[in-house]
C-alpha cells in the first residue's frame, strides 16, 4: 500500500492552538505561547467552554480566544488536546480527518474502539497522532533511559494529596497509567503482560481513588504499583532491580541514579559504586510539546504514537477489570 503523505507535515511555520486550558492546558498553552516567540511556529489561540477561562489564558500568552474548538479546525496546523477524557475522540478525529496534527492528552481515550478510530483518522490522512504520557520527558528518565538492560522487578509508588481540579476518571487513568506506560516502555514493546493482580476503592470521590496493581510480563518481570489522590504528601518514586544494579527515579525531584555491583569484586560491599546521573533540567511538558514539534517539521514518527498510547490504555482497563472484581466482592 502507497504510504499517504500529509501536505501539512513538513510545513515550518506551523499554527499551533490549544483545545482546553484548564489546570494543565494553560502550561500547554504557556509552552506554546513562549515557544512561538522564540520562532517556533506561530501560536494562534485556545479553546475553552468556559469562556471567561478562555479569555483570561488567551490574554496571558497574546493569542485569540475561542468556545467552540471547531472554528480552529481551518486555522491550524496542529493542536494539543487538553479536554476532559470522554471528548477526546470526538475532537482529535475531526481534526485527524482535517490532516491537523494531534498532541493528545493521556489516557488517549476512555476505550479501545475510541482509540482505535483515532488511529484510523490518523492513518487516512497522514497526520500524526501523538500522546501526551509526560514522565518519558521527565530529565530524570531521559538520563536513565541509556542505563536500562533487563528491568526484572519494580516497586512504584505514586501519592498526591486529593487533587483541586475536575476528576473525569479513577486514579489508574489518571495517575497510574504514567507508571503503566513507563514499565511497558523500559520492559521492551514486545514483551507482553502475562497477569494482573490489583486491588482499589474509592474514598472521597465516587471513583476509586487508591489503588495497588501487580503486573506481571512473560519474560519474568514483574511491577508493583501503588497510585493513590488522597495521600498526604507527593510522592513520585519508582525503584527497580536489573542485573547487577540498583536503579532509582523521583520524578517529583527530577533524581535518578544506579548503583551497581561489579562482578569480580574481591568483597560484594568493595564493587559496589553509585552513580548519580546528570540531568538537563529541562521543563517535561516544553520537551514534550517540542518533540511534537519536531516530528511534524521532520516528518518523523512521533516519539509517543498512538499505539503507545493504546498499549497503556489496554493494560489500565485490565488493572480496572481487576478492580471491579475484587470491588464486587467486598461490596464497595
Amino acid at each position: 500500500m502507497e504510504e499517504i503523505q500529509n501536505p501539512k507535515s513538513k510545513i515550518q511555520n506551523l499554527r499551533t492552538a490549544v483545545i482546553g486550558v484548564g489546570s494543565l492546558g494553560q502550561h500547554h498553552a504557556r509552552n506554546y505561547a513562549e515557544l512561538a516567540a522564540e520562532g517556533k511556529g506561530e501560536f494562534v489561540g485556545v479553546c475553552d467552554i468556559n469562556e471567561e477561562n478562555a479569555k483570561a489564558v488567551a490574554e496571558k500568552n497574546g493569542c485569540e480566544y475561542f468556545t467552540d474548538w471547531r472554528e480552529l479546525l481551518d486555522k491550524t496546523d496542529a493542536v494539543s488536546i487538553v479536554t476532559p477524557t470522554e471528548t477526546h475522540a470526538e475532537i482529535a478525529c475531526e481534526f485527524l480527518e482535517k490532516g491537523v496534527h494531534v498532541l493528545v492528552e493521556k489516557p488517549i481515550a476512555r476505550t479501545l474502539e475510541e482509540t482505535d478510530r483515532m488511529i484510523a483518522s490518523a492513518q487516512k490522512t497522514g497526520a500524526k497522532l501523538m500522546v501526551g504520557h509526560l514522565e518519558r520527558f521527565n530529565p530524570a528518565m531521559v538520563a536513565l533511559r541509556p542505563h536500562v538492560t533487563k528491568p526484572l522487578y519494580f516497586e512504584i509508588h505514586r501519592v498526591s494529596p486529593f487533587p483541586n481540579r475536575s476528576l473525569d476518571v479513577d486514579v489508574v487513568l489518571d495517575v497510574m497509567i504514567h507508571d503503566l506506560d513507563a514499565i511497558q516502555w523500559l520492559v521492551g514493546e514486545n514483551v507482553n503482560v502475562s497477569e494482573i493482580r490489583a486491588v482499589g476503592i474509592p474514598v472521597i470521590s465516587d471513583k476509586v481513588d487508591a489503588a495497588n496493581a501487580r503486573i506481571e510480563f512473560e519474560n519474568g518481570a514483574v511491577a508493583n504499583i501503588t497510585a493513590s489522590r488522597i495521600g498526604t504528601e507527593k510522592i513520585r518514586k519508582t525503584r527497580f532491580y536489573q542485573t547487577n544494579s540498583y536503579v532509582v527515579l523521583d520524578y517529583a525531584t527530577k533524581f535518578a541514579s544506579v548503583t551497581s555491583l561489579a562482578p569480580n569484586a574481591a568483597h560484594p560491599l568493595l564493587g559496589i559504586s553509585i552513580n548519580r546521573l546528570q540531568i538537563e533540567d529541562i521543563e517535561p511538558l516544553r520537551a514534550e510539546i517540542l518533540a511534537f514539534l519536531d516530528c511534524i517539521e521532520r516528518d518523523d514518527a512521533p516519539p509517543i504514537n498512538a499505539h503507545d498510547g493504546r498499549r497503556a490504555l489496554s493494560l489500565a482497563l485490565g488493572v480496572l477489570e481487576k478492580i471491579e472484581r475484587h470491588r464486587n466482592r467486598l461490596n464497595v
